[in-house]
């Protein structure tokens, strides 16, 4: 039986991948890195590297801190003034939801960013918590994120389901025992994602797979 559905955020909820790609983007060009989208892919999307290990030994780990800190503030700039758009179609599978399963946030954004883009939708009245990056030690792909979410439910993971967008979030679901359904996006759209549950392309293959379960 269903009962509870984790939801990521960026790429699933809201369109911000593309974004964040060119965040990343235009902090390492001027350090002579020029990050390419299958770049973006592999070591943020599939994995949770980043591209700071190109830049050594030039970086110290205090200066890539630095970087990251910048970085993030750029980010954050680019959300507040641009608009950003929620997944089409996401409001109404929302809405259609909420009112038969339970469901929460689980994300890799940081509250900052996640409060910037939310300020201006919503989305959040349908869900009962919103986990950030800065609530769990170990981010996706490790399980921890979605077995808080399991846990700050209080149900089985044969009894929830996570929506998302990416590899390592497929991983840290199946890593949790948690089936998955992918929404793949530009940036995703070539991989076949092994082990996910069902694999969709809109945001009206979610609703249904999911009312198919309810």
């Amino acid at each position: 039986m269903l009962r509870a559905i984790l939801w990521d955020n960026d790429g699933v909820l809201v369109d911000t991948e593309q974004l964040f790609y060119e965040a990343n983007r235009e902090l390492f060009r001027p350090l002579g890195l020029e990050l390419s989208a299958q770049h973006f892919f592999d070591w943020y999307l599939a994995d949770n590297c980043g591209a700071w290990h190109l830049l050594e030994p030039r970086l110290s780990e205090a200066q890539a801190g630095e970087l990251r800190g910048v970085r993030n503030q750029r980010y954050a700039a680019r959300l507040a003034l641009e608009h950003i758009p929620a997944i089409e179609g996401v409001a109404e599978a929302l809405a259609a939801l909420s009112p038969r399963v339970r469901m929460g946030v689980v994300t890799s954004s940081n509250a900052d960013h996640f409060e910037i883009i939310h300020k201006r939708l919503d989305l959040m009245r349908h869900f009962e918590f919103v986990l950030t990056h800065e609530m769990y030690t170990h981010s996706k792909p490790s399980p921890e994120p979605y077995l808080l979410g399991l846990q700050r439910m209080g149900v089985r993971a044969d009894e929830a389901l996570v929506i998302e967008d990416s590899p390592r979030g497929l991983q840290a679901a199946t890593a949790a025992g948690i089936r998955c359904i992918i929404l793949r996006n530009a940036l995703t759209r070539h991989h076949d994602f092994p082990g996910a549950w069902r694999v969709v392309d809109t945001m009206a293959q979610v609703q249904a797979e999911v009312e198919a379960l309810l």
